[in-house]
């Protein structure tokens, strides 16, 4: 049972840090869902009041954090809701739709159509485009370091207790 647990923990950590770089996958809910996976298999006894809210805190900031940074990317370049919202879309739909590189052309494509949609001229719609990469890229980088930074705090944990 104990290779079981762990090879599903490390999974899941795995399927989260993932999930950082591509968004259809649970990311930070992921690696929440580990530290029960430990707690079912091991013991919660480790786990405190103090280690439950650090990492729930973190699953909250890297949640407001994806749409803020993402969005702020495309209002850093003047771009409007429609661009927003496009962005997000085809942030969700552009894997699918191009696998190798959807992820960086759905939210560019998305972000374009939706300021064309505003009544924006093409070349503000393409440099809110590249806001609109700008926030993406930032928010995985951030969403990469919080995330990172709640499984070492796990391993810490699990090591102090």
């Amino acid at each position: 049972m104990t290779i079981l647990g762990w090879f599903l923990i490390i999974l899941l950590f795995v399927v989260g840090l993932a999930g950082a770089v591509y968004p259809i996958l649970p990311g930070a809910l992921a690696i929440y869902l580990a530290f029960f996976v430990y707690g079912w298999f091991f013991s919660f006894s480790s786990f405190g009041f103090v280690f439950w809210t650090v990492q729930t805190l973190i699953v909250i900031v890297l949640f407001v954090a994806d749409y803020v940074v993402g969005a702020w990317g495309v209002k850093k370049f003047g771009g409007s809701r429609h661009s927003v919202i496009g962005s997000t879309i085809g942030l969700i739909i552009g894997p699918f739709l191009i696998p190798a590189f959807g992820l960086i052309i759905g939210p560019f494509i998305g972000a374009f159509v939706g300021e064309m949609i505003a009544g924006s001229r093409p070349g503000k719609a393409v440099k809110v485009s590249f806001g609109s990469l700008l926030g993406l890229f930032s928010s995985t980088v951030v969403k990469i370091v919080l995330q990172v930074a709640m499984v070492i705090l796990f391993f810490i944990w699990i090591g102090l207790y």
